[in-house]
């Protein structure tokens, strides 16, 4: 393997590719993060669906599945996140990964065990704020990125954080082959971080109904299959635009708003949480993002969602985020043909500009 090709993020993970997995509610399983485990890569399980109490038992399964490397992604806002990371640390596993509202308090408890922090960014100042707080390894996604995503085009977003920090930057949101894999090192990133495209996996869990309606969404045909909509949950969020969608986005506030404490119901069963926890959770998350009342109350709607499409089989009534490369995506490979095929064609591309 090229040089090029390991960089410092293998060496912190002890992978052997500079390609990570990310966290896909109820798409990551143990079964894909040690797929991806095996095949080289750095997989994240999505601790963010499973009940608190439960993620030690899942974490177990990943340890049964491989005995390689791999992280757990939870919401450091969300009820019981105190019990998530206690069985981080518990188990030794490598990493833990967060996006909004980091917990100085369990960012300490992860630096004093050795445990990496890999937070997710979507604008310059987060990134700066991340690294104050202890995060070992930033993943920048830009606003191709599927689920929640910013406005900040991958290409502007990457070196401007990059410019801006002192530790390895991993480049998200828009990325799928080796290809991309060398123009994210030629930016000055340390490897790539991937959702949409482990979503259209072998190993991936996600039913047929579901994975058939990513395919179909091909933007050489139509650029608007895939687009970022706030009616969800009230933040801004990229997926692959299906009838709900356009239900949502013709909704009254009112309808919103049943359809939000509908969703809340459904993550308290799903959660194990009580009402107090939750509500709580929202007006942590609000203040800590800045959310709107509306945002606020919206926000139980995605985890909801998401399960209609990506456990119950329904890509017409759930919420399908996808990055915009899933316009590019037409095959369902294994984890390990994926992985190879990401970085024989890096090694080709190297090679080519090599001549």
């Amino acid at each position: 393997m090229s040089a090029a090709l390991n960089t410092k993020i293998c060496e912190m993970f002890g992978v052997k590719y500079p390609v990570i997995q990310t966290a896909m509610g109820w798409v990551s399983t143990p079964e894909l993060t040690a797929a991806t485990a095996n095949a080289g890569g750095m997989g994240f399980l999505a601790a963010a669906t499973i009940k608190p109490e439960e993620v030690g038992k899942e974490i177990q399964r990943v340890r049964a599945l491989t005995d390689k490397p791999f992280g757990v992604n939870f919401l450091m806002e969300a009820p019981g996140a105190d019990i998530i990371v206690d069985s981080i640390l518990e188990h030794g596993v490598r990493a833990a990964s967060y996006s909004r509202s980091p917990n100085p308090e369990f960012i300490k408890r992860f630096k004093d065990a050795g445990v990496l922090c890999v937070p997710t960014v979507g604008a310059p100042r987060h990134a700066e704020k991340a690294v104050q707080l202890g995060a070992d390894i930033i993943v920048c996604q830009g606003g191709e990125g599927g689920g929640h995503t910013g406005t900040i085009a991958s290409t502007i977003l990457l070196p401007a954080v990059l410019d801006m920090v002192d530790v390895p930057v991993v480049a998200a949101g828009g990325f799928k082959d080796g290809r991309g894999l060398v123009a994210a090192l030629a930016y000055g990133a340390s490897g790539i971080a991937m959702g949409t495209r482990f979503l259209l996996t072998k190993e991936s869990p996600v039913p047929p109904a579901t994975a058939e309606r990513y395919l179909k969404a091909n933007v050489k045909n139509n650029a608007e299959q895939i687009k970022v909509t706030t009616q969800v949950d009230g933040m801004p969020q990229r997926c692959v635009v299906n009838e709900l969608v356009h239900e949502l986005e013709n909704a009254s506030t009112v309808g919103l708003l049943w359809q939000s404490f509908k969703s809340a119901m459904e993550y308290r069963k799903l959660s194990g949480a009580g009402m107090f926890e939750i509500l709580n959770s929202a007006l942590q998350m609000r203040k800590s993002n800045g959310l709107t009342l509306s945002q606020t109350l919206m926000g139980a709607n995605a985890l909801a969602m998401v399960k209609a499409a990506m456990i119950d089989g329904d890509p017409i009534h759930g919420v399908l985020p996808s990055g915009v490369v899933a316009g590019l995506i037409d095959d369902l490979p294994s984890v390990d043909e994926l992985i190879q095929s990401i970085m024989r064609e890096a090694e080709e591309r190297l090679a080519a500009l090599s001549v």
